[in-house]
């Protein structure tokens, strides 16, 4: 996942992060120590975007979703969500978590046409 970050005036950066979905809470799950850009930019400022986008040279596969929200701090149920995809992160020590909570996603999936896009708002 790119992860869209921007300071309190509005100077934006990315960075890219290993995730995990919780579907039935809708929510994306990422581990970043709170000494990165980009944590410190969401201590500031919640608002992030982000995007997921799978690797593909066939035009007719192409699959990528864009997502606006907001970053807030992990709990114990995206702990759980994350080990889960990712077992061994438990090893490597105390894990930072952070989840973003989307109010808008977009999902352009040529799978099913062209260009086709789906559009999930809050």
């Amino acid at each position: 996942m790119t992860l869209a970050t921007a300071t309190t005036s509005g100077e934006p950066y990315c960075a890219n992060a290993f995730y995990a979905y919780d579907a039935e809470r809708n929510v994306f799950v990422f581990t970043s120590d709170d000494t990165t850009r980009h944590a410190q930019e969401m201590l500031a400022n919640s608002r992030v975007a982000a995007s997921v986008v799978l690797e593909t040279r066939i035009v007719g596969k192409v699959q990528g979703l864009q997502i606006c929200g907001t970053a807030e701090r992990g709990d114990d149920a995206d702990r759980k969500t994350y080990l889960r995809r990712f077992p061994y992160a438990a090893a490597v020590g105390e894990l930072h978590l952070w989840r973003i909570e989307p109010d808008f996603m977009k999902l352009t999936d040529n799978t099913l046409g062209f260009g086709k896009k789906l559009i999930w708002k809050r």
